[in-house]
């Protein structure tokens, strides 16, 4: 067994859950073998062609891991890997944490073509990209931003990727939609933290009333410029929000999550050119921190 591959833990964990045949009575190549050269590249950063031969054959790990990126199995996986440590009380719903990290989008991530030929003698235009391929221009160059919602125990409940310059705000609730651990014994999956916290960038009127319609508990600092607003409202500013110095402390355990998730060199940079392909990265990386 080489360094990073599957322990025989992980694996009991992870092969009772794994496709049984690749369809139209195909089987498919030891899951194993495949997975942990899905791994090594994902923990490495390096190019799928340099994958080592003790893997196999590299066009077999990337098509894998973009099949099953693109048809939800990773998902689909990840979900269900979820599901047992919720069974086995592994979960911490006491405190929910949001964050965000943006990623440095590597030059082979960016591969659309400009709108008009570029010609000799006349300024260079910028690439234009696809909306849903989660790639920004900003003055660091092209970047991803990854939304995630972890609990107490440095884990990912859900993961985001948006374009490098859009807001954490705006998405805080479709990150908390996503998660939905399910039930075993069968019921609604589990939705809603115990309590969440986030810092100032997600202090809007808009996610605070989303939680307190959903009966959720949340701990995030409130901005000067919205408590100056609230005062100068007077009466009709309303009371303000409520704030416990105590568990904010806490927050930091989204941060170490992200730290965690980073030590994937593909994770930390963006190699993959397709938005799905680089979601199907970052939930491999998440679903190794459940097993």
């Amino acid at each position: 067994m080489g360094r990073g591959d599957l322990t025989d833990s992980e694996w009991a964990q992870l092969e009772p859950h794994l496709p049984k045949n690749a369809g139209r009575g195909g089987r498919w190549k030891d899951h194993r073998e495949v997975i942990n050269g899905i791994l090594f590249r994902i923990r490495t950063g390096i190019p799928w062609r340099d994958l080592p031969g003790r893997f196999g054959s590299w066009q077999t790990c990337y098509d894998r891991h973009r099949r099953w990126s693109a048809d939800g199995t990773w998902e689909r996986i990840f979900r269900v890997v979820q599901a047992d440590a919720d069974t086995k009380g592994r979960i911490d719903w006491s405190m929910v944490s949001v964050d965000s990290t943006v990623c440095r989008a590597h030059q082979h991530a960016a591969g659309a073509r400009r709108k008009a030929p570029w010609k000799p003698g006349k300024r260079a235009r910028p690439m234009q990209h696809r909306a849903d391929e989660a790639l920004g221009r900003s003055r660091g160059g092209l970047t991803t931003k990854i939304h995630l919602a972890g609990e107490g125990g440095l884990r990912p409940l859900a993961m985001l990727i948006t374009p490098g310059q859009w807001g954490d705000a705006p998405q805080m609730i479709p990150v908390l939609e996503r998660i939905r651990v399910p039930r075993p014994n069968g019921g609604h999956p589990r939705t809603r933290p115990d309590h969440l916290s986030g810092d100032k960038a997600y202090s809007s009127r808009h996610n605070r009333r989303y939680l307190r319609r959903r009966q959720i508990k949340h701990t995030i600092p409130e901005r000067r410029d919205q408590q100056a607003h609230r005062r100068r409202r007077g009466r009709n500013g309303g009371r303000p929000t409520a704030f416990d110095a105590a568990r904010y402390v806490r927050r930091n355990e989204v941060e170490r999550l992200i730290n965690r998730l980073k030590l994937n060199r593909a994770v930390a940079t963006r190699f993959d050119k397709r938005a799905y392909v680089f979601h199907g990265t970052v939930t491999v990386a998440a679903l190794r921190l459940w097993l």
